[in-house]
């Protein structure tokens, strides 16, 4: 195969026909005009800003960040909810930040309010003009709140200070810096300091209103969680960043992510690190040690577990490697081979295109990749005589969906936002899962990519022919450089799910929800680059295979560290831990016991969407088999309910294969039905390729991929199979 790049066949032309959809929302509304030119993004940390009314929060860690109109921005430092069932954090209007003239001009007769516009954007930060004098850089991770005047002010701008709380102290002093700073204490028992490039003449007008006419600069407000900490934030106060990109594996480096901000003003940044960061940036302790430090007793509280100050324009993180692999790491025990053997002739005899009845793209992809994995389990246990069955069958299924002629439906380009859509969703958003607003991309093209790798493995013809039409799925989720036009980047927008901040994905597409950005299923999302990965190694792509391997990796040390729980680790409160071994749907702002699809009670369903579909990555992501005994034990009592399907339990039993082997053959031999996505076959090599348990002694093995599926309503017809979000 000749080398190719992602996207590199796609170029200037979408290779998927171009479609008008009917119920994606207007982009023009909230992005400045400039930014209309390019593909943008569809599940940002920041997409609440420019959807609806655009003024639900966001969680911009550490404060919850809001823009209601008329010139203002909330900001909150937001109070935290917690029982068996959830952890919350709740929005209040602590501090309001408001240019007065558009505040006023939003007040008279007939006048709609102000709405604020994103003028910039990368992977770290957001810009927001909030009116056309003020603007606030919106920086991840970033202690302080920052908004300046523009250069389009007519002149120096009248600001407003105000809260939902009343000030009870309003006192100044004079910056050792040079800049004004105010301390700012509401009967809430908050404090907030507010720093200012000039001279800044703050006046009380009404108990929680306070006036500052005439000022030009920057202001900097900072929540004080403790009085041990205002030194330091006074400290980094005049040092304030713009923007901030994250580059992944810089220079070749595989599993490495940089993070470079922009910054203005005098001294040092801080910034602060949430506890995947800390891990990551120890690994790159060598790369860090000459410009970042580690201010350990700095801490603000998050949903993600204490972030921590990091002072530094620059980190360097890394992940331990995980090379993707066809095959299971230890191969099948030569006393299994046999009876592996006997499930797989049975399910490929069993394969006929004309059985796979669906038009949905989610259970369509399940189906194609199921049977793409008795190909390469075929290989792993020495039966090649299977393997042309699959390889016509996946001919025959895979192909319509990549040259338009699958009936019913099929993948088009849309470019109001610039993505791949599909046809049942350019006039239903609940269609597919909601693929047609973005939702699940990385979960239905992951079981796609996954079989087109397997196909492109065995006849490379075929894989030649539909290069482009497989390129154009992995830049639809996949593209880095947005600039750079034969990697995808002139049709789609930069790593549409993956989330450079947090290290893991989001998958909700253009959806305004108060909670923000969620993700239920990190195996899946797991699946997607993994798969991702063997198309780059089908194709003899190492900077592909590289890419969805190194996110992968961080997927998988995403969902070890916020999706599983451990009771006692710390990462939530006791109540919460304590009944739960893994979060149903992870927000920004939430943690949720329940799925989109079925409630807390289902606990095999919470283990099985966090554990679908079964594959060799699979082993990376759960690695520990002391925790893979504490998920079952946890839910295997949930397997008495009355009308549990076989499907679910299959992937319960699959963990108990970890490290009761014999145990879950014999559970796995009585079942009677299995997922879409998951076959007899399959569940047979994943046990007899497990080895003597070894549990980490750390808790934390190494970092790996999985997948799961997000969810909808109920279950498949045909097989009882999950739906997503």
């Amino acid at each position: 195969m000749p080398h190719h790049r992602p996207g590199a066949p796609v170029r200037g032309d979408p290779v998927f026909p171009r479609a008008t959809s009917t119920v994606v929302p207007d982009p023009s509304r909230f992005f400045a005009p400039a930014l209309l030119a390019a593909p943008l993004p569809t599940n940002a940390f920041f997409q609440n800003f420019v959807l609806r009314d655009g003024d639900m929060p966001e969680y911009i860690h550490p404060y919850s960040i809001r823009s209601p109109g008329g010139g203002a921005l909330d900001v909150c430092y937001p109070s935290r909810t917690h029982s068996p069932s959830s952890v919350a954090q709740t929005f209040a209007a602590d501090l309001t930040v408001s240019d007065a003239a558009a505040a006023a001009a939003g007040t008279g007769a007939g006048s709609a309010p102000q709405r604020h516009v994103v003028s910039a954007f990368d992977d770290l930060s957001v810009t927001l003009d909030v009116s056309r004098s003020l603007r606030a850089h919106l920086v991840r991770g970033c202690p302080y709140v920052t908004v300046v005047t523009t250069s389009a002010a007519a002149g120096p701008v009248d600001i407003s200070v105000a809260s939902v709380h009343a000030f009870v102290e309003l006192s100044s002093c004079q910056n050792r810096h040079g800049w004004t700073k105010w301390r700012l204490r509401m009967d809430s028992g908050q404090t907030f300091l507010l720093y200012a490039s000039a001279p800044l003449r703050l006046a009380q007008a009404t108990p929680s209103q306070l006036s500052a006419p005439a000022f030009a600069g920057a202001i900097r407000v900072a929540y004080l969680p403790d009085a041990s900490m205002e030194p330091v934030l006074d400290r980094y106060s005049r040092c304030f960043p713009t923007a901030g990109h994250a580059t992944v594996n810089p220079n070749g480096r595989p599993f490495c992510v940089d993070y470079a901000w922009h910054k203005e003003g005098h001294g040092e940044l801080l910034m602060l690190a949430h506890p995947l960061h800390l891990r990551l940036l120890a690994l790159a302790a060598d790369e860090n040690r000459a410009g970042v430090r580690v201010l350990d007793g700095f801490r603000y509280r998050s949903i993600d577990g204490d972030i921590v100050g990091v002072v530094g324009c620059s980190w360097a993180l890394r992940a331990d490697p995980v090379p993707p692999a066809w095959h299971s790491t230890r191969g099948v025990r030569a006393e299994g081979v046999a009876e592996v053997v006997a499930a797989l002739r049975a399910d490929t005899g069993a394969l006929a295109p004309d059985a796979v009845t669906t038009t949905s793209s989610y259970f369509y992809g399940k189906a194609v990749a199921r049977a793409a994995r008795l190909a390469v389990i075929a290989e792993e246990v020495g039966c090649p005589d299977v393997v042309p069955a699959v390889r016509e069958f996946l001919a025959a299924t895979v192909t319509p969906w990549l040259d338009g002629s699958f009936q019913g439906n099929g993948f088009l380009y849309d470019a109001t936002w610039g993505g791949l859509v599909t046809l049942q969703g350019l006039t239903d958003s609940g269609a597919d899962f909601g693929f047609g607003v973005y939702n699940d991309h990385h979960y239905h093209l992951g079981y796609f990519l996954y079989a087109v790798a397997v196909l492109a493995r065995l006849d490379p013809g075929w894989g030649r022919q539909y290069a482009p039409q497989a390129y154009a799925m992995v830049a639809d989720f996949m593209t880095v450089s947005c600039d750079d036009k034969s990697g995808g980047g002139g049709l789609f927008t930069r790593l549409r799910m993956f989330d450079l901040w947090t290290l893991h994905s989001w998958a909700g597409g253009l959806a305004a929800i108060p909670d923000g950005r969620n993700q239920e299923s990190t195996s899946e999302a797991v699946n997607a680059y993994y798969s991702a990965a063997l198309v780059g190694l089908a194709y003899g792509d190492a900077r592909l295979s590289s890419l969805g391997a190194t996110l992968a990796a961080l997927e998988t040390l995403a969902a070890w560290t916020w999706w599983h729980v451990r009771d006692g680790e710390g990462m939530y409160e006791e109540d919460f831990s304590g009944s739960n071994r893994v979060v149903g749907v992870l927000w920004a702002n939430k943690r949720d016991s329940a799925l989109w699809f079925a409630p807390a009670e289902w606990r095999e369903c919470r283990l099985g969407i966090q554990v679908l579909p079964l594959l060799p990555v699979s082993e990376a992501l759960f690695p520990d088999a002391a925790f893979a005994r504490d998920l079952v034990e946890w839910a295997l009592p949930a397997l008495a309910r009355d009308g549990v399907g076989d499907w679910w339990k299959g992937f319960v039993y699959a963990l108990q294969g970890i490290y009761d082997t014999e145990v879950a053959l014999a559970k796995v031999r009585e079942l009677t039905a299995h997922d879409n996505g998951n076959s007899l076959t399959n569940l047979l090599w994943w046990l007899h390729s497990r080895g003597p348990a070894a549990a980490s002694s750390s808790g934390r093995g190494t970092p790996g991929s999985g997948s799961a599926a997000a969810a909808g309503t109920a279950t498949d017809s045909d097989s009882g199979g999950q739906q997503h979000e």
